[in-house]
Order: structure tokens, then sequence, then C-alpha cells
């Protein structure tokens, strides 16, 4: 199977310089080619990647556009090449540029051949690149495979190659043990299994993930009872980031003070997506381990997590009313800092190793439906607050998240392998009507 490793890489002075100008010579040949494409959608023609890599050739010849032979030919030649991709998959208009003040730079050797790897010692490794050299990096795991490509990124302010291998693995296609699992992901606890298992990074610190008890809930009036719920920050870099932000206000726009204290605030942060993604690959790694169906909900966490749109004050032009726009950019806060996305990748990586099943459901009443098999009344007024459930039918009383965790299974279990995460299982059939066809559709006006 295909599998990355990341590793920190330690360039000298010009090393690094010259990452940064191929990250700039990237980021232009890149706009440069969307512009030129959505020029020709303009006048309605279309170019492709064979005849922007001639184009791009052409360039090269020209005094102005000299630079461009100062990058490696495989690394703007694959720049176009993702490009391509990206136009025919999400189409022309709504690929985005990149720019140079958010965009972080990177690029990618596509060509194995040219990527030795060696071990120096234990902790330390090379590879050579291209107008490089040979680079160290740390060898913080072993490769586990034949390198396919590398991807050399920087992250605030270090440097990152990450391999594309060939672990050597096959992918399961059935779990030892066939057990069925859901889980509800949460903005209070990040994920609770329908087995009343709850994983939160507040359990992190007791030896685990998860914990049969749900995580303390803590009051949020004062700056003491505010250290409970931090999500993936340290209650010492959470102070600190506070009084980041607080002289990044009183910085002038393109000072090097404004970009020093940037670059520390982007510090802070790497360490708090390092620490969701480590706890979201251990969560993942359990589940998919235990059980041989994951059912989740499918849901849309761009849309849930998107802006409220200003209301316009008709009687009061430039003037706007209440939206509730603060109370939803909490909510967003919450939504993104739980990692509901993360978790459903991490899951689907881990799942090709342990040959689980990750389904998805519709989220519709997951939280308001009685799960008991004798009475399954759906009301909202179950909900009695966050974490109690109660139904107003049958009287049964659960945590919430279990009831929603439960009803998520039951569903899953109900659909059986319509929607499966890794692909029909073999011998399963699909029960999706075919795709009609031009020559089956002109036999059915024949018929007709």
């Amino acid at each position: 199977m295909l599998a990355g490793r990341k590793y920190r890489l330690e360039f000298d002075s010009g090393q690094q310089a010259f990452a940064e100008r191929l990250g700039g010579i990237c980021r232009a040949v890149w706009n440069t080619g969307l512009e030129q494409r959505r020029q020709y959608r303009r006048r309605g023609g279309w170019i492709n990647y064979a005849e922007q890599c001639r184009q791009l050739a052409e360039a090269k010849k020209d005094p102005y556009c000299d630079w461009l032979a100062d990058a490696p030919a495989q690394v703007i030649q694959q720049t176009l090449k993702d490009l391509d991709q990206a136009c025919r998959t999400h189409g022309t208009w709504r690929v985005h540029w990149k720019s140079k003040a958010k965009w972080r730079p990177s690029f990618r050797f596509p060509t194995a051949k040219h990527l030795p790897v060696e071990r120096i010692n234990r902790r330390w490794g090379r590879v050579f690149l291209p107008k490089f050299g040979w680079a160290r990096f740390r060898m913080s795991r072993p490769l586990g495979g034949s390198v396919k490509s590398a991807t050399v990124s920087r992250d605030g302010k270090h440097w990152f190659i990450s391999f594309l291998l060939d672990d050597g693995i096959a992918e399961r296609e059935e779990h030892a043990c066939p057990g069925w699992v859901g889980v509800d992901r949460g903005v209070v606890t990040a994920a609770v299994t329908s087995d009343g298992e709850f994983f939160d990074r507040r359990h992190a610190g007791t030896g685990g993930v998860s914990s049969r008890q749900p995580p303390r809930e803590t009051k949020r009036e004062t700056k003491q009872d505010r250290q409970g719920d931090l999500g993936y920050v340290t209650p010492g870099q959470a102070e600190r980031y506070l009084r980041l932000q607080r002289r990044l206000a009183r910085t002038q726009k393109g000072s090097r003070r404004r970009k020093r204290v940037r670059a520390a605030m982007s510090e802070v942060m790497r360490r708090v997506r390092w620490r969701r993604a480590d706890f979201n690959a251990q969560a993942a790694h359990r589940l998919t381990r235990a059980y041989g169906h994951v059912v989740i909900e499918d849901l849309n966490t761009k849309g849930m997590s998107t802006a409220v749109k200003p209301k316009p004050d008709p009687d009061r032009p430039g003037r706007f009313l209440r939206n509730g726009a603060a109370a939803k950019s909490g909510l967003n806060t919450a939504i993104l800092d739980k990692g509901w996305y993360g978790l459903e990748v991490a899951l689907r990586s881990k799942a090709r190793y342990t040959g689980s099943v990750i389904h998805k459901i519709n989220p519709a009443y997951t939280s308001q439906t009685c799960p008991e098999p004798a009475c399954g009344k759906v009301d909202e007024k179950s909900r009695k607050s966050q974490a109690i459930f109660s139904c107003t039918s049958c009287g049964h009383t659960e945590h919430a998240d279990i009831i929603g965790a439960r009803n998520i299974k039951s569903k899953g279990q109900a659909a059986g392998l319509v929607v499966s995460g890794r692909g029909d299982p073999p011998g399963s059939a699909k029960r999706q009507a075919p795709r009609p066809t031009a020559r089956t559709a002109q036999a059915a006006r024949a018929a007709a």
C-alpha cells in the first residue's frame, strides 16, 4: 500500500534560501498557468497540460524569464500537472490562487530514481535533491518501503520532507472481529462510541485517549475554570498566544516586528495542529483495531463552520441587525478545534491495514431519537441538555452522546454495505441505480 513518512529537514543557509526561491517560482508558475487557463475559458477555448509544458520550455529561453531555469524541470512540470488535475476535478473557476502571504512554500519531486536516501546513523539520514545536493533530515522512524516521490514544504520556520512510498503491505479485505460501533462526534467531547467510550483530549493524560467516564464539565465564568477546556492548547500556550495577539494588535502592517510576532503565533498553532493529528491517529487506531465496521455521520464540516452572513438594516442604511455572529463564531471554533474531518481521514487511513469498513449515514434526528427498540420516539424535547437525554415517551435516560452513537450504529446496520469507506467488498451488490447511457435511452424511446 501507499503510505507517507514525514521528516524534519536540516537545510543549511544556502539550501534554505534556494528552497524559498524555488517555492516562489512554483507559486508564480501556478498562478500564471491558472490565469492562462481562465483566459482560454473566457474565449471558449481550452488549454491542456502538454501545451502549457511546451510553452514553459519556450519561456525558459526568454531573457526576461531566465529565472525559470533555476528550478528543476521536474518540479515546475509537476506544478503544472497538479494544476491540470485540480482544474479537471474542481473546474477552472473554482481553483484558488496561491497567495504570497497565506500560502506555505512547497514543491514536489516526482521521480524516485533522482531521490537516493541514505541513513547516516540512528538519528540522522540524508537525501539527494536535484539542484540542492545532499540534505540531512531527522530519521525519527524507518522508511519501511520504496520511495515513489518526495514533497518539500515549510511549516513555520522549519522545513519538512514527506516521502510517498510503497510499504509492501497488502490491504486487508476482512477484519478479524466483525463487530459494529457507532461514533458520535461533538463539540464538548471529540468522539463517543455506542459502547460508552469517550474519546477526548482531556483523557490523554490518564494513560490513553479514551475513558468510560465523560470528561469533567467545567464552568467558563472565570479564568481558572477555562483552564480545563482549552482543547489541544496547553494553559501556558494559551496565555502566550493571548499575549502575542495583543502584541500583534500594536504592530504596523509590513513591519519586521509584525512578522516576528506572526511567526511566534504560527509556531504555537503548529504544535496544536500536531497534537490534534496525533490524537486523531490514536483514536482511529483504537477504533479500527477493535471493530470491523465503524459508522460515522456524514457531516459537512466546511458548511457547518462557515460564518453567518450579515443582515443589513432596511431602515438604517449602512447599519446591520443582530444575526448571532458571535455565538456562531464560538461554535465554529469548537467544531474546527475538535478536528471532525481529521478523525474521518485517520479512520480511512487506518482501516486499510485492519480491514475495517467505514460507513457514513445521514445524521438527521440521531440525537433526538430514543434508541430503545420498543419506543423509537423522535422528540426534540427529549434532549434536556447537552449531556442529558430523557425520552418523553418511555422515560429512558442516558448520556446524550451515547444515545446519538447508538442511533448512528443502528442506522449503519440498517443501511448495510450501501456506503463503504473502502469501496464495495467482494461479492456485494451495488444498490445504486445504473446511470443511463445514450444507447439505453435510445432503446427506451424505441420501446415506448
